[in-house]
């Protein structure tokens, strides 16, 4: 990007494009929401660990069965309590249809979580919970998108700018991916008129 600015006279700094990716990307994030198509009603749930500072951290994603985003969150832990948090989360969005199933691997942190927002009547008692691994093939080939950028960023120094760099990292995801009203998985022009 620092290329392309010098080829039209604009001295642009390498940083200046982070900062910009910092401050930005988590308000990209807040005004996309209300353009997304609504959620089908199965979900798929799966977490990956990316490094941050050479420590281990969790990448909770989730999808649903045709493949589009319904959130995500980055965790320090993988545990009943980030499980939970993740759950409540991705509920509360505005696109997200309540679930039919979720699908889980088999971590053991998922059954718990899904237990207590079930009992606090955030979904349905009919609400079913799935821990089949081969169901989660479409999330699980959905990280590859986003672990190959964070790749390429070289990992991350600090939690914050993780957080912010992967919530505009997602948010361009889902848009490549359609999932804006009115605007196709391939229509790059109305993509771009859209960001």
């Amino acid at each position: 990007l620092v290329t392309i600015c010098q080829e039209r006279g604009l001295s642009v700094c390498h940083t200046t494009i982070m900062r910009w990716i910092h401050q930005y990307a988590v308000e990209f994030k807040k005004r996309l929401e209300k353009f997304l198509k609504p959620s089908n009603d199965s979900y798929r749930v799966d977490e990956t660990y990316i490094k941050i500072k050479w420590k281990v951290h969790y990448l909770y994603r989730a999808v649903d069965s045709e493949g589009n985003t319904l959130d995500w969150m980055l965790s320090e832990t993988r545990d009943k309590p980030a499980a939970e948090k993740f759950f409540r989360q991705t509920l509360a969005n505005s696109h997200c249809s309540i679930p039919r199933v979720i699908g889980v691997d088999k971590n053991a942190a998922y059954p718990p979580a899904f237990e207590a927002i079930q009992n606090q009547r955030l979904i349905p008692i009919e609400t079913e919970l799935r821990q089949v691994k081969y169901l989660n093939n479409i999330v699980e080939q959905d990280h590859r998108f986003s672990k190959r950028r964070i790749v390429w960023s070289q990992w991350f120094q600090r939690f914050a700018t993780a957080e912010s760099t992967i919530a505009g990292y997602e948010s361009m995801h889902m848009i490549r991916k359609g999932q804006i009203e009115g605007i196709g998985r391939k229509d790059a022009l109305s993509q771009k008129i859209f960001i």
